[in-house]
């Protein structure tokens, strides 16, 4: 099944997808770049539809001690608009550092500056990803 995961930011979101076979999470570019909920929740439906994914990944940013803040709660009305507007089932995934993930694996590749601004989200996104097929093949048959 191809997935499609999500790192919704404030003003910028990230975007990236699974093989079918869901071994491979890989970034889209370019990120989404909108402020609006309702904005980014079309565009991230479009993708969805362009890349034929199945479901899509939210990350989910909860704090280090496991509880929610502002931020995980907008994630969750997206999530909830995802499901409306794409009729796809919206799978809340926890994020915690995988922004610092993705931010190491840019600098062990050399990428600084605006090079890093542009493709940050979606190398997140990719984390996040890499760690719900990790989670799926651990766990056959459950969403």
């Amino acid at each position: 099944m191809k997935i499609l995961a999500v790192d919704y930011g404030d003003s910028r979101t990230g975007l990236a997808v699974s093989d079918p076979s869901e071994l491979l999470a890989t970034p889209l570019t370019p990120q989404i770049e909108e402020r609006s909920m309702g904005k980014v929740a079309e565009k991230v439906c479009a993708a969805a539809a362009a890349n034929r994914a199945e479901l899509i990944v939210l990350g989910l940013p909860r704090n280090m001690d496991g509880t929610e803040g502002a931020r995980a709660q907008k994630s969750r009305k997206l999530g909830a608009l995802l499901e409306e507007k794409s009729g796809l089932p919206v799978r809340l995934w926890d994020e915690r550092q995988t922004t610092i993930t993705a931010a190491g694996i840019l600098s062990a590749n050399g990428t600084f500056g605006k090079k890093r601004k542009a493709v940050l989200d979606s190398v997140s996104a990719s984390v996040i990803l890499e760690n719900y097929l990790a989670w799926r093949k651990n766990h056959p048959g459950q969403v």
